[in-house]
């Protein structure tokens, strides 16, 4: 849970400067400027431009994210005179003034003499965005790896051709996450460029078990010596991968695939399908060591490989029409824990940030904007302030793009 008691009077505000403070955000205004400044001296002045200040950036972020809760096309709609424009708060910057500082935002204006990371322009903010997530929450026990669903603007949708949503859905990089499995806080990102060269490009991309085991040691550099217990997808579970987190007292609980996952040095006779019909809840074990890989049936065979449960514990899988299917601890474990992720995308990935920049960094940093604010609504609700105004998760955003805006005192006692 939370690692600090916040007042009752706390406001959105307060919670998502948890993670997003005041000196970020005055490091983004003297970017801005000095990016400003050196666009101008290469291609020559704007006299419509004036040095952005720490208000108007926090109305720029606060118009951005008001596109996460009435979910319009683009950003510009706010000042136009359609379905999505939005006069209550269109009043406070104009749109050419808004477009300047959109035009000339950045988080590094300068590329150092030393970087040679990609995501240079951002990596700073993500870093002091980990911080913040390690210094306000403590996870529980189990914890998953996963990508989160992230919402693509359902009226884009609805009104774009099948090519222009080909093209809009291969972004440059994936987002990845270790996300506490009781609560949903998202505790650790992890962003993975498709493009470019050596480790982190294609040559990485051209061995996907390779690829997803380096997604899973940075995701969970954090991790050792805390005895999480680890929920994976196919994808990632293999056992060199649970041998090594194992050394780390960093356990693990994986759902196998044939087809997806690595499964060097595990026994061939399990990943073959018995040729005898099976019986719905039977289910066959083979150990080495603390690590135990079953092969479960219900209807097909699921194979789960795990070192966290003990096989020979038993648990039950309920469905509504079948009742109780017997199965390992292992096996219920990881569908309910797999269960309240599902929830959390169901609840939370259509408050992503509508608004799509074509550079990769500016993605990216909206992406982590919008955890930073569904992370920020889950410490709300597990604080007192919730029992005094029972925010919901759209109330929230919009609390929050009110008080970045200014339009509120950000005591929520009004």
């Amino acid at each position: 849970g939370p690692t600090r008691k916040m007042p009752l009077t706390a406001s959105a505000m307060d919670f998502f400067q948890l993670f997003v403070p005041d000196n970020v955000l005055k490091n983004m205004v003297v970017q801005t400027n000095m990016y400003a400044k050196k666009y101008q001296e290469r291609f020559g002045n704007d006299d419509a431009w004036i040095d952005v200040t720490l208000t108007e950036m926090k109305a720029f972020l606060g118009y951005m994210i008001s596109t996460s809760i009435h979910h319009c096309e683009s950003v510009l709609s706010i000042w136009s005179s359609g379905f999505y424009s939005n006069k209550s708060i269109a009043l406070i910057m104009t749109q050419s003034r808004f477009e300047k500082i959109l035009k000339y935002f950045h988080i590094v204006a300068f590329r150092s003499s030393q970087t040679t990371h990609s995501l240079y322009k951002i990596q700073p903010f993500l870093d002091s965005l980990q911080n913040g997530f390690d210094s306000a929450f403590k996870p529980s026990q189990a914890q998953v790896l996963h990508e989160p669903l992230i919402d693509e603007d359902p009226v884009f949708i609805a009104t774009c051709t099948e090519r222009e949503l080909r093209k809009r859905k291969k972004r440059k990089f994936s987002l990845w996450v270790r996300q506490c499995s009781s609560t949903g806080f998202i505790c650790q990102i992890y962003v993975h460029l498709k493009e470019g060269s050596g480790s982190d490009g294609l040559d990485a991309l051209k061995n996907k078990p390779q690829l997803h085991s380096m997604v899973a040691k940075s995701l969970c550099q954090n991790a050792s010596g805390k005895n999480y217990i680890i929920f994976t997808g196919p994808s990632i579970t293999s056992l060199n991968l649970f041998e090594e987190f194992e050394k780390q007292e960093i356990y693990c609980c994986g759902l196998l695939s044939t087809r997806k996952s690595d499964c060097t040095g595990l026994p061939p006779s399990m990943l073959s399908n018995s040729a005898t019909p099976q019986s719905r809840g039977q289910y066959r074990i083979r150990m080495k060591g603390n690590m135990s890989l079953i092969c479960w049936y219900n209807k097909g065979h699921f194979r789960f490989l795990t070192n966290a449960y003990s096989p020979v514990q038993q648990g039950v899988i309920i469905k509504r029409k079948s009742g109780e299917i017997p199965c390992p601890l292992a096996v219920e474990a990881f569908a309910a824990h797999l269960s309240y992720i599902c929830k959390y995308d169901d609840k939370y990935s259509k408050y992503f940030i509508s608004h799509k920049p074509n550079k990769t960094w500016q993605q990216v940093f909206w992406f982590a904007i919008s955890i930073a604010i569904n992370n920020a609504y889950i410490l709300y609700k597990m604080s007192e302030a919730y029992h005094v105004t029972r925010y919901s998760r759209a109330q929230f955003g919009e609390r929050l793009v009110k008080e970045l805006l200014g339009l509120e005192d950000t005591s929520p006692t009004h």
